[in-house]
């Protein structure tokens, strides 16, 4: 049996390297290594080798073990390893899966039985999937075993995550005795990863995403799909509130000014230090994709930047048209604050905030945009410089972006 599932490992992986080639890539570069079955049902990944059961292989057709293969590696490629941060292990296991299932089954994969896949979740990331989880799925579980960290809340008690095997092909589980026999040359579970190899890992596998897009897009076997996670997954991962301070501290940087003094204070002309008051247009995206507490967030990090940077500020609250009781003004030395709650609207379209912008005397310093970046915008970029804050993965066609989460 092990030959004949070495050459279907083999041809699964050959095929995904000819039909779909950013999961090929991705997957040459995880090891194929027949694990001890005492303690891998399925298949599993510690971000270094892809480990399988051979029995639970042989039961696959090839078209499934291409979505089991293609399954861990997007796991280490999407750095899975190095993103749970605080959130609890067993949760955080069946959010990647969630996330990574739809994308593989809506490139034409096959999922084998068990996979998790709830179609609410498709183009979400884990980090969006977490929260949605019901606390009350108490039967979820991955099918298979994430070995990179380890938790004590895991539910298999071997702290290499949270799979538990689907029924065998034909019936029945496998004898204990036929378990033990088959376990004596099968590889041992790895340790977890430790912090500098998550580090290593993850660079390692940013590098390797990168470049199996590469190859996918001048192959043209990129999907649509694919390639927008890719785009978010590589975009530059600074915290929003440092780069929304960063711009906002740039455009109202202190100058020096060089007019000539009194003649009480001599014939010199020395530099003194000019200070002036910045305007910037704030717009809310009102259409519902951002929720009240984020705009509160929001406007509490601005309120706290503009009174570094002596700004006033203007805002301005937009769905598809603009709300009819602003604009809404705040000075330096003013609470800036919600004037009240936003309710979601209809669709969303950015181009009334720079047309009222447009109508205005003079252009601002700055325009700052809180949105998910869904929906219309003006054909030409603005002369005056725009941040967008986006939550979600949607791009802006001009500007500098910002990705809030």
């Amino acid at each position: 049996m092990t030959a004949d599932v070495k050459t279907k490992l083999s041809a699964a992986r050959t095929r995904l390297i000819l039909d779909k080639p950013f999961l090929g890539a991705l997957v040459l570069r995880l090891p194929l290594v027949e694990a001890d079955p005492r303690w891998c049902k399925t298949t599993a990944t510690d971000a270094r080798r892809f480990y399988y059961n051979a029995q639970y292989i042989d039961g696959l057709s090839l078209e499934q073990t291409q979505f089991m293969l293609a399954h861990e590696a997007l796991h280490c490629a999407l750095s899975h390893f190095a993103r749970r941060q605080h959130r609890v292990k067993q949760r955080w296991d069946l959010a990647c899966d969630l996330a990574i299932n739809p994308l593989l089954i809506r490139d034409g994969l096959k999922p084998p039985p068990g996979a998790l896949y709830m179609s609410q979740f498709e183009g979400m990331t884990a980090e969006e999937v977490y929260p949605a989880i019901d606390d009350l799925d108490e039967e979820l579980e991955s099918l298979d075993q994430h070995l990179y960290d380890s938790d004590s809340d895991s539910r298999d008690g071997t702290g290499g995550g949270s799979g538990r095997p689907p029924p065998q092909p034909g019936g029945g589980g496998q004898p204990q005795q036929a378990r033990e026999e088959a376990g004596a040359g099968g590889a041992p579970q790895p340790a977890p990863l430790s912090e500098a190899e998550r580090e290593q890992l993850q660079v390692q596998w940013q590098q390797r995403l990168a470049g199996a897009a590469q190859q996918a897009l001048q192959a043209g076997k990129l999907g649509g799909g694919m390639a927008r996670l890719v785009d978010h997954l590589l975009a530059p991962r600074l915290p929003w509130r440092m780069l929304l301070a960063k711009y906002m501290t740039a455009v109202a940087r202190d100058d020096y000014n060089y007019s000539r003094p009194s003649r009480r204070e001599g014939p010199a002309i020395l530099p003194s230090l000019r200070s002036s008051q910045i305007e910037v247009v704030v717009a809310l995206d009102t259409s519902g994709s951002i929720s009240p507490a984020e705009m509160a967030e929001f406007i509490s990090e601005l309120d706290a930047i503009k009174g570094q940077v002596r700004a006033r500020l203007t805002l301005l609250a937009c769905d598809a048209r603009l709300a009819e009781d602003g604009p809404w003004e705040f000075e330096p030395w003013e609470a800036f604050k919600l004037p009240r709650d936003f309710a979601g609207g209809g669709g969303t379209r950015f181009t009334p905030v720079f047309d009222w912008v447009a109508g205005r005397d003079r252009a601002p310093d700055l325009l700052v945009y809180f949105t998910d970046a869904e929906g219309e915008f003006p054909k030409q970029a603005p002369p005056y410089p725009v941040l967008w804050l986006v939550k979600g993965k949607a791009g802006v066609p001009w500007g500098q972006r910002v990705q809030l989460n």
